[in-house]
């Protein structure tokens, strides 16, 4: 068995949003985008609709950036946020009440350029 060292500090990282309709996902990496702590909404304790609330959001945030804050040490984050669910402005809400440093929010949405190819014309 191997002993395990000392845990490692990370003072700069990134923190990872993703609020989908039924869901809000918080991934806190290093700047390499190594993962470092993760949490969803139904790992506090919140399962069917009530995932999809801003306040499962808030509580998902505040206790998965506090996890890495008491674990990693982390000071200043740089915020991704990807989706338009309802956890996306309480999750930002959360982060700027941690007294973290952000260094800036950039949205990460994926936004169609064409659609998808649409269906072949119907013959009668």
């Amino acid at each position: 068995m191997v002993n395990k060292t000392a845990q490692r500090q990370v003072e700069k990282g990134r923190i990872y949003i993703t609020a989908t309709f039924n869901n809000t996902l918080v991934t806190v990496t290093d700047e390499k985008g190594n993962p470092l702590v993760f949490g969803g909404c139904g790992m506090y304790g919140f399962s069917g609709t009530r995932k999809s609330t801003p306040y499962a959001a808030t509580v998902t945030c505040e206790a998965t950036l506090k996890k890495a804050q008491e674990q990693f040490g982390l000071l200043a984050a740089d915020v991704f946020i990807k989706g338009i669910g309802p956890g996306r402005e309480a999750a930002l809400r959360v982060i700027k009440g941690l007294q973290m440093e952000i260094n800036r929010i950039i949205d990460i949405t994926p936004v169609p350029h064409n659609g998808v190819r649409p269906p072949k014309v119907r013959r009668v």
